[in-house]
């Protein structure tokens, strides 16, 4: 709960910091004006930590370069045709802090592109009602610590509110991603979103649709990152948002028949995101947010739609989903703008979601074990993580169980890793030396013999140089 006094004296400690206050007394000195705005004024008044400052001013470009060059260590101007020159500011007791400081805008978009047609502005509250949400959308200026606040910013703090200073129509129709920016701040602040903005963001829910991949992959990430994004999936499933963009989350809200009885897949899910984050924090404190394995745990189960089969006698099956999700997890995600590595890790985790639950039903063999740590790579610990999270039963009996028998199979593989140095997981021979061995060139039939002394060092553990030698004779022989 906001307490404006504590928010008004941190807002009087970030105006009084050093980057601040040495940028403010610049700026007054070369007469333009100059304020705090946005996201660090919003952190402050809710005692929250921000790591950026942003600033605006109706100094130009050009202006700004002059006057932050002898305060800082480095300079630049990449957002330049945007009015954004970037800065570190010299702190007095060393290091550096970076600034980013735009003149005054005036944006219009042209309603096709989404791309902004760049007219700077001239007044501090002419600049803040175009911005997103009425938090976001209050100043301070600075040195002489005043709040601006011309859209109730301050209230809707106070309420835990999101809404946007103009209509939302109006603003989502300028900019469809603040639709987006909605579910995500709605998470990270863990505020309600008005009614009319809710309302404005499924009517112009196809509107997102013209906005690029990669700015949607940004928004998406950022909420994924949040210490609860369910409240933001919830608001994006809820309006047709996410439909528009990554329809296979909304399919997992399968039609229940009552003579079929299976669980709920998409509150399932969402509950096994929630479990994840929760392990996540439990085993790994203090880490960054780990978005793939987040992602994973919401699109596990995307295959189910596709694999449902309503069985005689009541039953339900989703036979291969692991493998259906996999598919269609790299495709959605590679339109989406993921790199090939995060959409590697996903997808390798939907894949082998399942394969522990073979272990809880009987003990597997050190091979077996073996092969679980070799398939799931540089992936395990994240595949710890997911097929716990997994288990949602209400059963406790058998949740308890599951949660038994995989405290085991982790105990099984920190033993064989201290006995075999299992995280190496390569036979005693490499390439050339299978060449030497048995007396041929590069080719296919290096692979095949590699492939074949792996089976045996996952089947039989360490075998030792001399007796892989022995057993690769034997094999290269046998072949003829």
């Amino acid at each position: 709960m906001l307490n404006m006094a504590e928010g008004v004296a941190r807002l009087g400690a970030l105006a009084t910091s050093p980057v601040v206050a040495a940028v403010a007394v610049a700026f007054e000195e070369a007469g333009f004006e100059l304020a705090i705005v946005g996201g660090p004024v919003r952190d402050a008044l809710l005692g929250r930590t921000t790591h950026d400052l942003d600033f605006t001013t109706n100094a130009r470009p050009d202006d700004i370069l002059r006057i932050v060059a002898p305060l800082s260590t480095a300079h630049w101007d990449i957002g330049r045709d945007f009015g954004t020159i970037g800065a570190r500011i010299a702190l007095p007791v060393g290091g550096a802090e970076q600034v980013e400081i735009t003149t005054y805008r005036a944006d219009s978009y042209d309603g096709v592109t989404r791309k902004p047609t760049v007219e700077f502005g001239d007044t501090l509250e002419g600049d803040l009602v175009r911005r997103d949400f009425t938090v976001n959308a209050m100043a301070l200026r600075v040195p002489s610590q005043k709040l601006v606040d011309p859209s109730g910013g301050v209230e809707d703090l106070l309420a835990q509110r999101l809404r946007t200073p103009a209509d939302p129509d109006v603003s989502f129709g300028d900019d469809p991603l603040r639709m987006l920016r909605a579910a995500r701040f709605a998470s990270q602040l863990e505020f309600e979103v008005d009614a009319d903005t809710i309302s404005a963001m499924h009517r112009l829910r196809e509107s997102i649709q013209i906005v690029s991949a990669e700015r949607i992959h940004g928004e998406l990430v950022r909420l994924m990152q949040a210490d609860d994004p369910l409240r933001g999936i919830r608001l994006l499933v809820e309006t047709g948002l996410m439909e528009q963009f990554l329809p296979e989350v909304p399919a997992l809200r399968l039609e229940i028949d009552e003579h079929h009885h299976h669980k709920d897949v998409y509150e399932h899910s969402l509950t096994v995101v929630r479990q994840a984050i929760e392990l996540e924090h439990e085993r790994h404190p203090g880490a960054a947010p780990d978005v793939p394995l987040r992602l994973a745990a919401l699109l596990h189960d995307i295959g189910k739609p596709a694999t449902r089969r309503l069985e005689p006698g009541g039953g339900v099956t989703f036979h291969h989903h692991d493998i259906k999700g996999a598919r269609m997890a790299r495709k959605r995600l590679k339109e989406l703008r993921f790199d090939a590595a995060t959409i590697d890790t996903i997808t390798t985790l939907i894949e082998l979601h399942l394969r522990f639950f073979g272990y809880a039903e009987g003990a597997w063999t050190d091979s077996a074990v073996r092969r679980y740590v070799r398939d799931a790579g540089d992936e395990l610990e994240r595949l710890h993580i997911l097929t716990r999270a997994d288990v949602t039963t209400r059963n406790k009996r058998k949740a308890s169980r599951l949660a038994s028998a995989y405290n085991d199979i982790e105990r099984r593989i920190a033993e064989l890793a201290a006995q075999e140095e299992l995280d190496a997981m390569r036979p005693e021979l490499d390439g050339n030396r299978i060449q030497e061995v048995l007396g041929i060139g590069p080719g296919r039939e290096v692979g095949e013999a590699y492939r074949f002394l792996l089976d045996l060092r996952l089947d039989e553990g360490v075998l030792g140089e001399a007796e892989a030698e022995k057993r690769l004779r034997e094999w290269w022989s046998a072949r003829g």
